[in-house]
């Protein structure tokens, strides 16, 4: 029998869909206190030995994840751990890997997060917030806005996320060009580039979207040199993670001009500390590490793992691995 830690909230969903392999799971059920049990019985972190572990996205943020994550790096049977969240640069992943055990990680948030960088850029251009004041003050204000046609986005990180925010946004006819170690021609960008050339396509481009896993190479890759390149009235986005960013050098880059604005889901440290002057600065728009909460992030991770559960199984090649080599590094 395989056993499975998985977190309680994900095992109703999920179920079901597990059913078929019911003869070959052994379920470690977390719940949100982060008591243990095997068909009931409580059982403690050393004992429980998990060979597969499900670090499903809401039992990040539950009171679950610290004896889930005790479980899982005592456990000497873990093979597999599948995550709910797509950046791999938490150091218990490193904990884990180093052990042996491969990691998977999840995509759903893909369409997620693209929808949020779309809106967010839209917002911008359009003045939303400045239409909505001309309404309650009664005044019959005509607005001028940028359009996304015709503008050139790059988007740094062209993986799931990356590649989602490029559809949408060439839907709306903008020109692409992605930036990721794959250089083969990817139908949803004009061109692709190495991330060595980053700085210099970012002096081209009028939305600047940052989408890579946090990693040696990518660690403070938007700094001074970087919005220097960039070009007057241009939009930074970052959605990646908050390391990518130099943030003094990204709120004097704003207090000088350029970019004209950024638009910022991810931190340095989080939560946003309260005395932080991204808060009130009029260049920026903020959200609390928020636009991966779709409404179909859930289901689509949840299917991903029930397909990775056949796979194991089946002793087939799993879903969005990892590279060992990029978790160490």
């Amino acid at each position: 029998m395989t056993r499975l830690l998985i977190f309680d909230a994900a095992w109703k969903r999920v179920a079901g869909e597990l059913a078929p392999f019911k003869d070959r799971l052994q379920v470690l059920l977390v719940d949100r206190d982060g008591q243990i049990t095997l068909d009931g019985k409580p059982v403690d972190v050393d004992s429980a030995q998990p060979e597969i572990a499900w670090a499903s996205g809401e039992m990040y943020s539950s009171g679950a994840s610290r004896n889930f994550m005790i479980a899982a790096l005592k456990s000497d049977a873990l093979k597999w751990v599948h995550s709910g969240a797509a950046g791999f640069d938490h150091p218990v992943f490193r904990q884990l890997v180093e052990k042996g055990v491969r990691l998977t990680n999840s995509h759903g948030q893909a369409i997620s997060i693209a929808e949020y960088v779309l809106a967010e850029v839209l917002g911008y251009l359009q003045h939303l917030q400045k239409r909505r004041e001309e309404q309650a003050a009664h005044r019959w204000t005509r607005l001028p806005f940028r359009e996304v046609m015709g503008g050139r986005w790059l988007v740094v990180g062209f993986g799931a996320i990356g590649q989602a925010v490029a559809e949408r946004a060439g839907g709306f006819g903008a020109k692409i060009t992605g930036v990721r170690r794959n250089q083969a021609a990817h139908p949803l960008a004009e061109r692709i580039a190495p991330l060595s050339q980053a700085a210099t396509l970012a002096a081209e481009a009028d939305v600047v979207v940052l989408s890579p896993p946090l990693t040696a190479e990518t660690r403070g890759l938007a700094d001074a040199a970087f919005f220097a390149a960039m070009k007057p009235g241009s939009i930074f986005v970052n959605v990646g993670r908050g390391g990518l960013v130099d943030e003094p050098a990204l709120l004097a880059a704003l207090d000088k001009g350029v970019p004209e604005h950024a638009i910022l889901d991810v931190f340095a440290t989080e939560p946003l500390p309260a005395d932080s002057p991204f808060w009130d600065h009029p260049k920026v728009s903020l959200t609390p590490h928020a636009s991966a909460f779709g409404s179909g992030n859930a289901a689509r991770n949840d299917e991903a793992f029930v397909e990775n559960v056949r796979r194991y199984l089946a002793g087939e090649p799993l879903i969005s691995e990892v590279a060992r080599q990029d978790v160490l590094a």
